[in-house]
């Protein structure tokens, strides 16, 4: 096997639309807004015999913690080329003084895949920096099953919210609504006491989709106000449901169930199969005292299934390594991760 590196858009996409486990953290054009943003970009692809059966798109992220590459929901296409893939990203890490490597895999987890890295070298990253457990929803079906398919409270307040006269959805692939969408954005951060993406960053991934009709703004009014927003990205057969937001004080008003379903709705339009809801909290954690927890059972009351990928994994290169590692454990306690 040999590394390549991948310069084509189309031999990218192309390989990508093949393969069955996929997000759009390994598209083309999260590559070009990563890009944007000012961080290094490698797309490897890993060829057998001139075929090629796998791609990872590495990012370089140089932070205060310290430097490290960064493959997002990667790598894609079979588990038996992590290993050239890896030496390949040591040899990387080397040159660009990267301490670590972290790897946020998109294959299920279990113990066959997660033996995989342990065989490597890799160990459990302390934070996740993407969805490990996310929430999926298979779209094949009618408008009427899908509704059959909810949770009696989502499919009741949906159709609440369909015969109020004082509810609308907008659908806007104008970058200057980004300013609504941010504005309810903030309120949901403060609330929820996270970090929000700059207007620059959402900015940035609005200008790298947009151009393939990839990305959406959802904008939930309620007598002329903007109560909660969204932004979807569709992307080779699958609809994302990448940034919510919502103002807590019209809680009791549905419009955030109307505007998922709406969601829902414009991924079927596009022909996609899937639904991804994106995030939703481990069970296995206590449910009541996750940040997230409401998130979780909203996503939840739409039907679908959980998909559970490895952890993250990190392979240590230099001892600066665990200076990231103490900082961002002390992270995860103070966000109550």
């Amino acid at each position: 096997m040999e590394i390549k590196e991948i310069k084509n858009k189309n031999v990218w996409e192309g390989f990508l639309l093949e393969c069955e486990e996929k997000t759009f953290l390994d598209s083309w054009n999260w590559g070009e807004f990563q890009r944007l943003e000012g961080n290094k970009i490698w797309r490897l692809g890993v060829y057998d015999n001139n075929e090629l059966v796998a791609c990872a798109l590495v990012i370089k992220i140089v932070a205060k913690r310290g430097t490290f590459l960064f493959l997002p929901h990667c790598p894609v296409g079979k588990s038996k080329t992590l290993g050239v893939l890896t030496n390949k990203l040591k040899e990387v890490a080397k040159k660009e003084k990267a301490s670590f490597i972290r790897v946020a895999p998109i294959w299920e987890k279990n113990e066959e895949n997660i033996k995989v890295f342990r065989d490597l070298g890799f160990r459990d990253a302390p934070i996740h920096m993407h969805p490990e457990v996310t929430w999926e929803l298979d779209i094949t079906s009618s408008e009427e099953e899908l509704l059959m398919m909810m949770r009696k409270t989502t499919r009741y307040l949906i159709k609440q919210a369909l015969k109020n006269s004082n509810i609308e959805i907008v659908k806007s692939q104008n970058i200057k609504d980004l300013e609504k969408f941010n504005e309810v954005y903030c309120a949901t951060a403060r609330r929820h006491k996270f970090v929000p993406f700059s207007p620059n960053y959402l900015k940035n991934q609005f200008l790298c989709f947009s151009p393939d009709n990839q990305i959406l703004i959802f904008l939930g009014e309620y007598n002329g106000k903007i109560i909660s927003s969204a932004i979807a990205v569709y992307w080779q057969g699958i609809g994302f449901y990448h940034h919510g937001a919502s103002l807590s004080e019209y809680n009791k008003i549905p419009v955030s169930y109307l505007l998922q379903w709406e969601a829902i709705k414009e991924a079927r339009r596009r022909s996609c199969k899937l639904y991804n809801f994106w995030g939703i909290v481990d069970q296995n954690l206590e449910l009541r005292k996750h940040p997230w927890a409401g998130l979780t059972l909203f996503k939840m009351g739409f039907g679908g299934n959980k998909k559970e990928y490895v952890k993250t994994q990190d392979l240590v290169i230099s001892p600066e390594y665990w200076l990231n590692f103490v900082f961002e454990k002390i992270r995860k306690i103070k966000r109550h991760l």
